[in-house]
């Protein structure tokens, strides 16, 4: 069975850091595409960035240069490391397992962790 865990979010004023952390059983991390995703209050969820098997990584614009997605393997936890947090980067973040469509779209499967909330504010 899958099974996803986050953990690491807080409350953090604007401009400091956090990094969260989904811990992994079930699967082989290093063979999986995964992603964390985010959904404030009201919103819809959001992806915020993916890395593939490979290691390459995409990020949502919004916030490229600040967030770093990354796993390590021999943990089989990935890891997603947040910078200069603004407010509107508050919400429930959730990491996932996924792939990419033939035309290229990031496609979400199987199960969701709990989430951990980030709270960013003075």
């Amino acid at each position: 069975q899958v099974q996803l865990v986050e953990s690491g979010g807080g409350l953090v004023q604007p401009g400091g850091s956090l990094r969260l952390s989904c811990a992994a059983s079930g699967i082989i991390l290093s063979i999986n595409a995964m992603a964390w995703y985010r959904q404030a209050p009201g919103k819809q969820r959001e992806l915020v960035a993916t890395v593939a098997s490979g290691g390459r990584t995409n990020y949502t614009d919004s916030v490229k240069g600040r967030f770093t997605i990354f796993r390590d393997n021999a943990k089989s936890t990935l890891y997603l490391q947040m910078n200069s947090l603004k407010p509107e980067d508050t919400a429930v973040y959730y990491c996932t397992r996924g792939g990419w469509t033939n035309s290229g779209v990031w496609t979400p499967f199987g199960s969701w962790g709990q989430g951990t909330q980030v709270t960013v504010s003075s």
